[in-house]
Order: structure tokens, then sequence, then C-alpha cells
């Protein structure tokens, strides 16, 4: 896939999903956790072309179900709500019912038709929503939207759980000669194994494209970016990447996959989505280290990707870097047990600091290399840790993003649901 040179995209220093024109959003507590903020909503001043990916888990939540059919059968759309605390998932016919109405609620606000709103729900499942409070949280919500960082960021904390952080980026590229941006924001810490995980991503861009090409190019770029990370093994009802454009830059149609528009545009996107991805796996729940794994010089991009994400998962993997433990078998035992071939006599390893740099090599060529055990020691003790694995194969690469596995992530997670 494309990718763009540093200084053909600009970070911006702050915001989130309000930083394309025409975005406005807010968040607030309406009452459906007992303290925190938990209803958004993210509304364009125009209709918007729009693209989805959602879980592949065969219980879908009833938004996720409403979500797909507004996709298959709608052009355009123009808002989202979206509300934490409760999945909406597992509750039968009433589930689906809450659903319509959240989106009804929403629409009477802007005066839009149901169909051109977006629902997304994260939380517990199993559980009625409350809809009596969800809807009159939406009214008070939809009369607080803003254009403004500080919107967006309401937005963003208030679709978190365990969430330690509101997850949010935006970035400006040239499209055509006009300044086009994208901003993001996403929840997710637990229950992460994408194809997705207990994850919402929203993209906000004022770029002008076709629906076939935004959908294609999220299609895309969710493949190198949220299904590329793993927390604890799990896959959500409730997984949602959502993209919209309402063409506000006023660049040239994006009409043409090989163009070079297009292609800007894949690479700024994918940039976007990986930032929030790895965004979701340095918080995940309990985790002390954020782990990078790139597998190189495999035959193919989907060999590299496959063993990459093999290692990321691995709960052995996951338990060694949080001890520090220079357990480096683990990682290749963790590839082994792909259905991809390899041959070990080629492979080699090291562990480098991704902040400092400082790297220790443990396997060459399929030898193990005497290493020094304090410098490994100095390196695994950093918070921010890259896998660096050659297949000695080919030229095809492929990077995977995780955590290490903690005492935490059990209290966390056996005491969910009080």
């Amino acid at each position: 896939m494309t990718t763009l040179q540093p200084t053909e995209l600009t970070w911006l220093p702050t915001g989130g999903i309000t930083a394309a024109k025409g975005f406005s959003a807010f968040g607030d507590f309406v009452g459906i956790k007992k303290k925190r903020p938990d209803l958004a909503i993210i509304q364009s001043a125009v209709p918007c072309v729009f693209g989805l990916c959602t879980t592949q888990n065969t219980v879908k939540a009833a938004p996720v179900l409403w979500c797909q059919a507004i996709l298959a059968s709608q052009p355009t759309v123009s808002a989202i709500v979206i509300n934490s605390g409760n999945a909406n998932a597992c509750t039968g016919e009433a589930g689906i019912l809450h659903t319509q109405q959240m989106a009804e609620t929403t629409a009477k606000a802007f005066n839009l038709a149901s169909e051109a709103v977006l629902v997304a729900s994260t939380g517990i499942i199993g559980v009625p929503l409350p809809i009596d409070i969800v809807t009159k949280g939406i009214k008070t919500v939809a009369s607080r939207l803003e254009s403004t960082l500080e919107g967006g960021t309401a937005a963003a904390e208030a679709i978190r759980t365990t969430d330690t952080f509101a997850k949010e980026a935006a970035l400006t590229l040239t499209i055509g000669g006009k300044t086009v941006t994208l901003g993001g924001m996403a929840k997710g810490s637990g229950m992460i194994h994408p194809n997705m995980a207990t994850m919402l991503g929203f993209v906000t861009t004022d770029v002008a494209i076709t629906k076939a090409l935004l959908q294609k190019a999220i299609s895309a770029v969710t493949v190198d970016s949220y299904n590329q990370i793993s927390v604890d093994g799990d896959t959500s009802t409730n997984d949602m990447v959502a993209v919209l454009a309402n063409g506000e830059a006023k660049n040239p149609l994006i009409e043409d996959e090989t163009s070079a528009d297009y292609q800007t545009f894949l690479a700024g996107l994918l940039a976007l989505n990986t930032k929030l991805a790895k965004l979701i796996a340095k918080d995940g729940e309990g985790a002390s280290k954020l782990l990078e794994v790139v597998v190189s010089q495999a035959e193919t991009v989907e060999q590299a990707r496959v063993l990459a994400k093999a290692v990321i998962s691995s709960n052995l993997v996951k338990s060694a870097f949080f001890g520090e433990s220079a357990n480096w078998g683990r990682i290749l035992s963790a590839m082994g047990g792909t259905e991809l071939p390899f041959n070990p006599l080629l492979v080699s390893m090291q562990i480098e600091g991704i902040l400092t740099g400082k790297s220790v090599s443990f396997f060459e060529q399929g030898q193990p290399v005497g290493y020094d055990a304090e410098r490994a020691k100095t390196v695994l003790k950093e918070a921010e840790l890259r896998v660096c694995v050659s297949l000695g194969a080919g030229s095809a690469v492929g990077t995977a993003w995780g955590c290490d596995l903690t005492h935490e992530y059990v209290t966390i997670n056996a005491d969910y649901m009080t």
C-alpha cells in the first residue's frame, strides 16, 4: 500500500473528529453510566458519502446491523450517534427497536431522515438499553454540538469504556491543490483482537471522493491498522470503523483508484488509522508496555502480517514482556504455530527500544546469539518495544501492535460488571 513521506502530510498538534471543515461534535454524561460521559454525536453540515467496516463476529449488536443496512441502501449520511456503557448487543427485538429510536431522535434534532444517521454502541453485552434516558440525552447533546477542538474532545471522552485516555488524531494533506483534513477518534482497551476488536473508530474528512472509493479505502486500511492490533485475543459484537467525507475541501472529485490523488488520500487515511490503532494497543487494559512486531524479508505481505499478528497475540509472549524476561524462544514458537511455513534457519531476531533505539540481538540466521544479559534487561524495561524478525526469504513486510499481559488486566475484567 502507498505510504507518504513525513513531508507529505502534516500532523496537527491537537485535533480530532472536528478538525475537518463542516463537522461538529459533542459528548456528555446523560445517565447510562454512573458518572462518566456516555453519549456523543458527530454531525456534518452537509451530507457525506461514507464507508464502514464492522465486526466479523457472528453475533452482531443491533447498531452494527443498522449501520450495515444503511451502508447497503443509502448514498449519504449526515450524523453519527454513539453511546457507551451499554453495548445493546444480544438484546433481541427490543435492541433493534432501540437502535431505530436512537437514529430517529438524532435525525429529528437535525431535521434529517433516520436513515441519514449511523448508530454505534459500546459497553456491557446483554443488558437492555435504558432508551428513555438515551433519547433524552440525545436531545441534550444535539443542542450543544461544536465545531471546536473542545467539542471533538468531549465526543472522544464520551465513547470511552475502560479506556484510560481519549484517543484523537488529525492530519492534513494536499490533494488537487487543496488542503484536505482528516480527523479521527477511537475507543478501545480490552477485548481487542480484530477482525476487529472491542473498538469503535470514527474518521471525518472534507475530501471530495466517491462513496465506492471511500469504502474501498477504509476496507484497505483497516487490514493494516485495526486488524493488526491485539490485546487479549477476543473479538467483540460491536466493532465498527466509520469514515464520513463531506467534500468541503473542494478538491477535484476523486473517482479513479489509479489516480495520484486517491493514492495520496489512501496513504493519509492509513497513517491516521494506524496512529489510532496504536493508541488502542498502548491503552490495553492494565498494560505497562506498547509492543510492536515487525516481520520483514517475508515471501508475501500476507505471510508477514499473519506471523507478526501471531507474535503479538501470544499470551506467553505478552507475559514474558510483562516480566521483562528475555524468553525470546516464545516469539519463534508463536510464529511456528501458524499455518504459514517459513524456514527457521534463515530467521534473525532482535528487540529494540522504540524511544531510545537501544537494541539486543537474540537470533541470527537460525542460530542463537550470545547476548549481554544486562543490556537485554535494560532494553526490556522500556515502555515501548519493537520486535524485529527477519525471515530472510523475500522483501515483504508486516507490522502488528499490542501490549503486555499484566495482573491488572485480570483485575479489570474480573470486576467489569461491577
